[in-house]
């Protein structure tokens, strides 16, 4: 069966001659799981995962301004993009002198079984690549299946990913559905589209502490990315909603858990489910 991308477009099993660029912190660190390291040849500053493996891989730039000459340079013969960490200016860009762009857009965290395919299916000429990707798509079936029965009600969480503007998240992201797969539904009930067909809508809607809906969140996640909430913040939050008599728990997490994908998702989906728990 061919495996596609994201885009539909089929991908060609390729071997040790590869050269990989990866634009995707998520996906940087996979494809060092998957034992690709001797083909990495450039990655974003962003990409920091595992920190020892990739200190000794040229920098290109950020997930948003790719130092496209540098990339050039490097002669990368594939390069791994995200429909929502990257921009379509960029993707052209790149097709001007790359070979192979694989786009990866995963939306829901068993999304990611189809995500390890796609990797293990794109370098299925690399020895091992194809076993590692198949006992990571287990280890992410296995957590799946271990997660609790959604409640009869869930939570309503507003999970803030950003401040000044005060931002968060679309119900149809990977973030939103990874906190609803362990109980949290996301406030507002906002839908951005799915990021390839819809441009025009929201995936990340800023809000301001006026809102009626604030009335019913039970609980406030602050994200450690892309903003680097901390505990100072998380007062902050607490002052503007008792200001208008709402009294929410309030609490900082690790971004990671919720929005990395690939191989960082297994343990990350592991320890969103252990906090849902211990939340009031």
């Amino acid at each position: 069966m061919t495996v596609r991308d994201a885009l539909g477009q089929p991908v060609v099993a390729a071997g040790p001659q590869a050269r990989i660029a990866s634009l995707v912190p998520s996906l940087t660190e996979t494809l060092f799981a998957l034992g690709l390291q001797a083909q990495i040849v450039a990655r974003t500053g962003f990409c920091i995962h595992p920190r020892a493996e990739v200190a000794g891989v040229p920098k290109v730039g950020g997930t948003k301004d790719v130092h496209l000459d540098a990339l050039r340079a490097l002669r990368p013969s594939h390069v791994l993009v995200n429909v929502d960490e990257n921009t379509r200016d960029t993707v052209e860009a790149l097709r001007h002198f790359v070979p192979r762009i694989i786009v990866t857009h995963p939306q829901t965290p068993r999304d990611n079984l189809g995500l390890f395919d796609l990797l293990g299916a794109a370098f299925a000429r690399v020895p091992g690549v194809p076993e590692r990707a198949a006992t990571l798509r287990e280890a992410m079936r296995s957590v799946l299946d271990s997660l609790p029965a959604p409640a009869a009600a869930p939570r309503r969480v507003l999970y803030l990913i950003w401040r000044d503007p005060w931002m968060t998240v679309a119900r149809d992201t990977y973030i939103s559905r990874s906190l609803a797969a362990v109980g949290w539904h996301t406030v507002p009930e906002v839908r951005g589209g799915d990021g390839l067909h819809q441009p025009g809508h929201t995936r990340y809607p800023a809000f301001d502490w006026s809102a009626d809906w604030l009335a019913g969140v039970d609980t406030v996640l602050l994200s450690s990315e892309p903003y680097r909430f901390g505990a100072v913040h998380a007062d902050e939050v607490r002052g503007l909603l008792a200001r208008r008599g709402l009294h929410p728990v309030v609490r900082c997490m690790p971004g990671e858990w919720a929005s990395w994908y690939g191989v960082r998702a297994v343990d990350g989906l592991r320890q969103l489910a252990a906090l849902a728990q211990t939340s009031g």
